[in-house]
This record gives structure tokens, sequence and C-alpha cells, in this order.
């Protein structure tokens, strides 16, 4: 069994299932056009082995398991999470938004958009 992501006109995700691709190719649950395999177990370009967490060194798909909201963006082939904030910018290589200035390191924070900075 596979994950597969359906995706809108606007390349949002609508909905995640298990699936076999028998299923997919069917039309079964919708236009087999609109679906697009994920991998649980990659996130930000790498693919991590189910049962460590650790990288396992298989190849990524879609550099991110799709969730409902996220955005297909097909010119790097990734599944991308909403942006949390105006002022972050797309990683192409990890699918995932940076901050424009880094977190801090071991203190948890939250980043303060107006004043561009992280609270502690």
């Amino acid at each position: 069994m596979s994950h597969y992501a359906e995706i809108d006109n606007n390349n949002v995700v609508t909905r995640v299932i298990v699936a076999e691709q028998p299923v997919i190719d069917s039309g079964e649950v919708g236009d087999p056009s609109k679906w697009l395999q994920t991998s649980y177990n990659t996130r930000g370009g790498v693919h991590c082995d189910p049962e460590t967490g650790e990288p396992d060194g298989v190849a990524p798909l879609r550099k991110n398991y799709a969730g409902i909201g996220y955005t297909y963006n097909e010119s790097i082939d990734a599944f991308v999470p909403p942006k949390p904030f105006d002022s972050w910018t797309l990683d192409d290589d990890t699918g995932l938004w940076d901050p424009p200035v880094p977190p801090p390191v071991g203190a948890p924070s939250t980043w303060n958009e107006g004043e561009q900075k992280w609270e502690t």
C-alpha cells in the first residue's frame, strides 16, 4: 500500500489516502490525474527509516509528506506546507519555508513577524 494525495485545480492537497495503484488508476476514488504518490517517511527532502527516524539513504519522494492544505509545486516536484509568514522564503531543496533569521539554538522561540525576530 502507498500514500496518495489528491490535488485540486490549484494544486492544493484536498485529501490523502492509503491505496494500491490500481485503485487510483481505476478512477474509483476520483480523477486519476489528480492523485500523486507521497511518502510518509519523507520530510525536508530526506527519506528516513520508519523505525529509527534517521535518514536511510532511500530516495525522497516529493520532498515532504503531503498534508491537507499543502500545495504541490510542480517546478520543484514537492509538496509544500502553507507559508507561515510573508517574510519567509521557500527552500527549493527541502520544499520547506525558511525564516529571514535563523531560530536560536536550544531555546523554544516564536517568530515575531512585525519585528522580524525570534522571541524566547
